[in-house]
């Protein structure tokens, strides 16, 4: 497979800005006018789809991803929209544009002026390189933070040449990464890494997500960071199945989840926190916002009938077992099945969301009380500081 970006060598920076502004009248003043992201498969809306030749398009390129709002597959790694989306949305901005257009695509007529897209399906937030040198390979690219971040550069760069307020541009804008680091644990659990290494994994990972490279992103201009979290894999279909055993003792009584795993995404937590602290000590005059996917997303499975869904832990689309999940035939492989609801579901493929669930993700995060500090404090700063751009 062609590299998606020229590796450069680069230390791994910043994990961004987190999600805005829920109300209307926060909206109506115009907090953030684009959208930025960094990621993997949470908040990809197309990059990976277009590295892949138009005859081998990854599995999220395939039917039935996509069915739910864009009626056909475009990259994206659920039945509808990700949270980026939604958020995009709330914020009366568009769609995000992937930083990869297809083959077709008019070079000319693609407008990053309300945000665009550098996230990447599979990325990890640490350096291939050193994965693979712990046993650890990543079957779907070579992409990693670094390289989404050289990418940025690179485009802000060019930006900038046309727009000499764009230092205002990145003030203004909604960056957003996460969560990623999240890969680094799929490929090392299912390709049997041992326990102590994935462990070992963890504060070099919350360093990476928290900001590791002289602050980059702060540096060029922006002024309000968020770093997401790791959601409650031990709640996932992947890792249900993967992990299923018949102690009792290993579930969670409220919820069903894998309470080893779960502790282990709380353990992840807890040292992003520890490193965003330390960076709000470095840059007093940035803000650093923690977004708690883990929380956000908890609450659907402690009260599930509270929001809208008969089924928690069976994947909407799979073939089969317990999970409806199964490793060999995968959402869009014969003999998956889909559905006839989706929206009755928390999980589409096992491993992702529904655009359901993400909703509500989203909903957790825009209007609290899932990131510190809360969105919309942060928010009416922003629009106090920043006059009205165009771009």
């Amino acid at each position: 497979m062609a590299p998606f970006f020229s590796t450069k060598s680069i230390s791994i920076a910043i994990l961004i800005l987190g999600m805005l502004i829920s109300n209307q009248e926060a909206y109506g003043h115009g907090c953030y006018k684009s959208i930025i992201s960094f990621g993997d498969s949470l908040s990809d809306t197309g990059n990976l789809f277009h590295i892949y030749p138009p005859d081998k398009p990854p599995e999220s390129g395939r039917w039935p991803y996509g069915e739910t709002f864009f009626k056909h597959p475009t990259g994206l790694y659920s039945d509808g929209r990700l949270i980026v989306d939604i958020i995009a949305q709330s914020l009366g901005l568009p769609f995000l544009e992937p930083f990869i257009g297809g083959k077709n695509t008019n070079a000319s007529s693609r407008n990053f002026s309300k945000g665009v897209n550098f996230a990447v399906a599979g990325a990890t937030a640490l350096n291939l390189s050193f994965l693979e040198r712990s046993g650890i390979f990543n079957p779907l690219t070579n992409v990693f933070l670094g390289t989404q971040l050289d990418c940025f550069k690179e485009f802000f760069a060019t930006f900038c040449k046309t727009n000499p307020d764009c230092k205002t541009f990145l003030q203004t804008s909604l960056i957003l990464v996460g969560e990623i680091g999240g890969n680094e644990y799929n490929y090392a659990f299912v390709q049997g890494t041992d326990i102590e290494l994935i462990e070992s994994l963890l504060l070099q990972l919350s360093a990476t997500s928290a900001s590791r490279s002289k602050y980059e992103l702060i540096k060029l201009g922006a002024s309000t960071v968020t770093v997401l979290g790791n959601l409650p894999i031990g709640c996932a279909p992947y890792y249900l199945s993967y992990y299923e055993n018949s102690d009792e003792k290993e579930y969670d009584r409220k919820t069903g989840c894998l309470n080893w795993l779960n502790g282990f995404s709380e353990h992840h937590n807890d040292l992003l926190q520890m490193e965003l602290n330390c960076i709000r000590g470095l840059y007093p005059h940035a803000t650093i916002i923690y977004g708690d996917y883990y929380n956000a997303a908890m609450r659907i499975y402690l009260s599930p009938n509270k929001f809208g869904f008969t089924s928690v832990f069976r994947a909407c689309c799979g073939a089969g077992g317990p999970y409806n999940y199964n490793a060999s035939a995968l959402c869009s492989t014969p003999p998956a099945t889909v559905c006839d609801d989706p929206s009755q579901y928390v999980s589409w493929d096992g491993i992702h969301f529904t655009e359901a669930a993400y909703r509500w993700i989203a909903q957790g995060l825009l209007e609290g009380p899932y990131t510190i500090p809360l969105i919309r404090t942060v928010c009416s700063l922003i629009s106090r500081t920043s006059g009205p751009s165009e771009y």
